[in-house]
């Protein structure tokens, strides 16, 4: 299992994700789930992913390998929705092509986030089904989780609109993925975040959170002992008999 997340804000794109696989408590391993695909001053896509690990890789794989051909490829669409439904057809491709030669039991599903900017469009961000079709963020919705996002989207329910700055959208997340870490052994460090401010097209580097970050430890330390001050100041309720 897998967390990412994105969103679409005022100012830019921000963007999320864990690093660990799961196939039973006794293997675990750590694979990125964030890929970029990006011509500085030009075009800046990321692709975060989740679901089953050698049909994100065979996805990502060919992605890649399609950019150094003649065709349409993420570094050559026209815009961002074009991306999202090039990856939902790549989805499509490797889902049919291994689901004809292995045992049906088995879920190939994935999905992805698919946000960015291409000169002359303003920064988008896409959602991902496994079946390959997919829904575009707005105002209202500005975020997308894919993965076990079940813990670490109350706090960005409550937090984030499209006008919280990334800085806020930042800390937010690490806190939704500190709430899904502590809940979900399925999820964990490594993580990596990533900021794109709005008609930068600027290198994308991602930074990576491991456990000796410093900013994350003490995030996730005042984050744990404010709820617990503001739990104890909450008034007792006063339809019970008192002691």
């Amino acid at each position: 299992m897998t967390y990412c997340a994105a969103l679409n804000l005022k100012d830019g794109l921000v963007f999320a994700s864990d690093s660990r696989t799961n196939a039973g408590v006794d293997h675990i391993a750590t694979f990125r789930k964030m890929h970029l695909f990006q011509q500085p001053g030009e075009r800046a896509i990321v692709l975060l992913n989740s679901g089953n690990l050698a049909t994100t890789q065979s996805v990502i794989s060919l992605l890649r390998t399609r950019t150094g051909h003649d065709g349409e490829h993420l570094l050559n669409v026209a815009s961002l929705y074009d991306a999202a439904r090039l990856v939902g057809e790549t989805v499509r491709e490797v889902v049919d092509r291994d689901t004809g030669q292995q045992a049906s039991s088995i879920d190939f599903g994935c999905s992805f986030l698919v946000g960015g900017q291409i000169r002359g469009e303003r920064p988008r961000l896409f959602n991902v089904y496994p079946q390959g079709n997919f829904i575009e963020s707005s105002t209202d919705t500005p975020f997308f989780q894919i993965g076990e996002s079940k813990y670490g989207k109350p706090i960005l329910d409550r937090v984030i609109r499209h006008d919280t700055s990334m800085n806020e959208a930042l800390k937010c997340l690490l806190i939704s993925f500190d709430s899904t870490i502590r809940s979900n052994l399925s999820v964990g460090l490594p993580m990596e975040t990533l900021r794109y401010r709005t008609d930068s097209f600027a290198e994308l580097v991602p930074h990576r959170i491991d456990e000796g970050d410093e900013y994350f430890q003490q995030l996730r330390g005042r984050w744990a002992s404010g709820l617990r001050q503001v739990f104890a100041s909450l008034p007792d309720p006063d339809w019970f008999d008192e002691d």
